[in-house]
């Protein structure tokens, strides 16, 4: 279907200002931050205000065969919220209401565009806590977060995104507005429809409104810094502190290309320190806690060792932590991997990706949501160097290799979308990816949402 048509189509449904043709603004709305993840062109956009108006579009997509592709910051890592070619990309960046906050159940309801750190904010407003904490949580929105599953530092302790989801309003493939979940702090009736819509990647439904579990507000934390000679070492410092018995409610870590890109951009002198710093924090029992998580670092052969009295100082270097992403994005296109593995292969795992680095001649700098097992290599190469493109690729996919191997997965929190595709369909058997494509097909059943991500 042309373009124009299906503009002229949808204005006929919805107010015209919802529906854009300016192809140079249409252009800003065709990738997420995925290096090197395929894009196309869109048909256009559609940024609704409603339910009923997300609604209303869906159901001329299938009545005329167009693909929808659903958007929220676009913050996202793996291309999920990338363009197909003739699609209808659907932003949510109007729909960013706080629609309640609930006190005494406690829970919030929210449209998918709020972001993540304004919900947050709403809620500490009240003494309640949104745990869910990605780290571009002052960009990403809700329903970017429920769409893929998101994590973020707190989650070693909290959980992800899945353990707050309550309940959803959702637009199936046909058009139709449904509501899955339930705002009960308990309920098993009926298969969990709801759990199945949170990392689906808006190939599955269109979500339109969320309820998500809240928490009293968060204890005070304390801060543990630890310095390591090596990133094998620090991988053996995480594994102590798992098999201490201390759940901490984080446990980041941070290599020293990062490191050095940080101090390059914001000259805060960590990189003359450390080659890898681990920052844990504990929020029960902290002084007890945080004495143990020091000690596993003494034991794992930290250089330096220390429980934070400088809070200011603590929260510097977890702001290091946030900035190692940006700062590394100065330096070239950045390949960002998304692996998890049991949290005693650690180690082994980052010795992996040292050795990969290596053989395939690649910068590749390490943060991690290490006490989970969440493992972020970040694959750096020169602007315009396809040969270091090419290379890099290469060890992307060797670090999915190795992450299987380990009894690991492909993504932890960022998603299949288009790059883990092939990575999926390693990690899974045949059997079980046949079962994906049966709920796509009973859900989706014209092929229209999100066509082409998670596997093809």
């Amino acid at each position: 279907m042309e373009p124009a048509r299906i503009v002229a189509g949808l204005r006929a449904l919805v107010p015209a200002d919802r529906v854009l043709d300016d192809r140079q603004v249409i252009q800003g709305y065709l990738q997420d931050q995925a290096e090197w993840a395929p894009y196309a062109q869109a048909a256009t956009v559609v940024r609704p205000r409603s339910t009923e108006e997300v609604r209303a579009v869906v159901a001329f997509a299938a009545e005329h065969g167009v693909p929808v592709v659903p958007r929220g910051a676009g913050t996202g890592l793996s291309g999920g919220a990338n363009a197909i070619e003739g699609c209808v990309i659907l932003s949510f960046e109007a729909m960013n209401a706080v629609l309640e906050i609930n006190e005494s159940e406690p829970y919030a309801v929210v449209q998918p565009g709020v972001v993540n750190d304004d919900l947050r904010a709403a809620c500490a407003e009240r003494g309640l806590w949104y745990p869910p904490d990605p780290a571009s949580a002052p960009w990403s929105t809700i329903g970017g977060n429920v769409a893929t599953n998101a994590g973020g530092i707190c989650c070693v302790k909290y959980g992800v995104t899945r353990d707050y989801v309550l309940a959803l309003e959702v637009v199936t493939g046909r058009g139709d507005v449904v509501r899955v979940g339930r705002r009960t702090a308990k309920g098993v009736a009926g298969y969990d429809l709801c759990g199945l819509m949170v990392g689906s990647e808006g190939t599955l439904g269109v979500i339109t409104e969320i309820t998500v579990r809240l928490r009293p507000e968060r204890p005070p934390e304390r801060t543990i810094a630890g310095y390591f000679d090596s990133i094998v070492a620090a991988g053996r410092a995480v594994s102590a502190v798992s098999a201490s018995g201390v759940i901490p409610s984080a446990l980041e870590l941070v290599d020293r290309h990062c490191l050095e890109a940080v101090d390059a951009w914001k000259n805060m002198g960590l990189s003359t320190e450390a080659d890898v710093v681990l920052l844990g924090r504990c929020d029960a029992n902290s002084d007890e806690d945080a004495e143990v998580i020091r000690r596993c670092f003494d034991e794992a052969g930290a250089s330096w060792a220390a429980v934070s009295t400088d809070e200011q100082e603590a929260e510097a270097l977890f702001d290091a932590r946030r900035l190692a992403y940006p700062a590394l994005e100065r330096l070239g296109p950045v390949l960002t991997e998304d692996v998890c593995v049991p949290k005693a292969k650690v180690p082994e795992m980052l010795a992996r990706i040292e050795k990969t680095a290596a053989v395939h001649d690649t910068l590749i700098a390490n943060i991690a949501h290490a006490g989970d097992g969440n493992l972020h290599p970040l694959l750096i190469t020169p602007i315009g160097d396809d040969a270091a493109r090419r290379r890099a690729q290469a060890a992307f996919e060797d670090i999915i290799s190795d992450a299987i191997e380990l009894g690991g997965t492909v993504t932890g929190e960022h998603g299949v979308g288009l790059l883990k595709r092939d990575g999926l369909r390693r990690e899974v058997s045949p059997l079980v990816l046949d079962l994906h494509r049966a709920i796509k097909n009973a859900l989706d059943p014209l092929g229209i949402l999100n066509p082409g991500k998670v596997f093809s």
